[in-house]
């Protein structure tokens, strides 16, 4: 293990151009990579928190007793689309209609609807969903619900919703798949040469008995070092890079403060970090191994 170790290293300082190139190309995907990632999951966090603010609003019939409503706040709740589910009387709903259209300037026609609540039966539950892919499911079931007489849905927002987070799983898998094919692809190069150049001296080591894997472990363990070093160095200039660009916009356009919000760097890395790792280290190891494979007849 120590002499594949040292020879991998050292394989490292005799190619250092090809090593160099492999290093920066590496080092530029992962920091792509994560630039890429970071927008992804903040972009996933903002549709997350507009998510949480879509609800479905099932009405009760008539003359309907507590007890009944209860009940169906109960069956509500056991749903697995349901996240949260919230009752809201018909004194709420006209304190929030006189506060939403009528203001503090009509005072006199707000203390009028006071005495002659015109919202007595728009009692409510407000059910807030886990995902709101899952909202046509729910509205079908609430709908087969004994004592439910109109369910209101944001059908628009929930498809919007929806559509948008397919189309950010599609790009994100599309650009990490170039990304992983150009990384191997020139891990795999800079293996080649390393192999090239030293193509004598592996067809002495074999003449003499050595085994496929004694000689392609430095080989391979050159290729995971590379993917090591280019995934560390990028992931270390981005977590300041993140940090200073996510300040300088929030200090720069103080407006977006109110209508976006950023995840802490240390959230993000808790995800990029692991995945960033695995991924240089995977990259050099698959870019090596099949690389030795395919050269190791000499």
């Amino acid at each position: 293990m120590l002499y594949s170790l040292r020879q991998g290293f050292k394989n490292i300082g005799r190619n250092k151009k090809f090593s160099f190139t492999s290093i920066a190309t590496m080092a530029a995907c992962i920091f792509m990579f994560s630039c890429f990632f970071s927008v992804l999951v903040n972009f996933q966090n903002m549709v997350r928190e507009a998510e949480s603010s879509v609800a479905v609003t099932v009405f009760f019939d008539e003359g309907i007793s507590d007890a009944k409503i209860d009940q169906i706040g109960d069956v509500i709740r056991k749903r697995v689309e349901v996240s949260e589910v919230r009752f809201v009387s018909a004194e709420e709903a006209l304190h929030n209609f006189i506060r939403d259209y009528l203001g503090d300037e009509n005072s006199e026609l707000a203390s009028a609807f006071l005495e002659d609540n015109p919202l007595a039966d728009s009692a409510n539950y407000e059910v807030y969903l886990n995902d709101v892919s899952m909202q046509g499911a729910l509205v079908t079931y609430l709908k087969s619900i004994d004592g439910v007489r109109e369910i209101k849905q944001s059908e628009v927002a929930a498809k919007t919703l929806s559509d948008f987070n397919k189309l950010l799983g599609y790009v994100s898998g599309a650009i990490i798949i170039i990304l992983l094919c150009a990384a191997v692809f020139l891990i795999s190069n800079t293996v080649t040469i390393g192999i090239s150049v030293r193509q004598e001296e592996i067809a002495i080591m074999k003449l003499i008995g050595a085994k496929d894997g004694f000689i392609s472990a430095p080989f391979v363990i050159e290729g995971i070092l590379i993917g090591l070093i280019g995934t560390i160095i990028p992931l270390v200039i981005f977590y300041f890079a993140y940090k200073n660009v996510v300040s300088y916009i929030l200090g720069r356009f103080s407006i977006l403060e109110q209508l976006l919000t950023f995840m802490p760097v240390e959230d993000v890395y808790r995800t990029l970090l692991p995945i960033s790792l695995a991924l240089g280290v995977g990259i050099g190891f698959v870019g090596s191994f099949f690389t030795v494979r395919r050269h190791m007849k000499v």
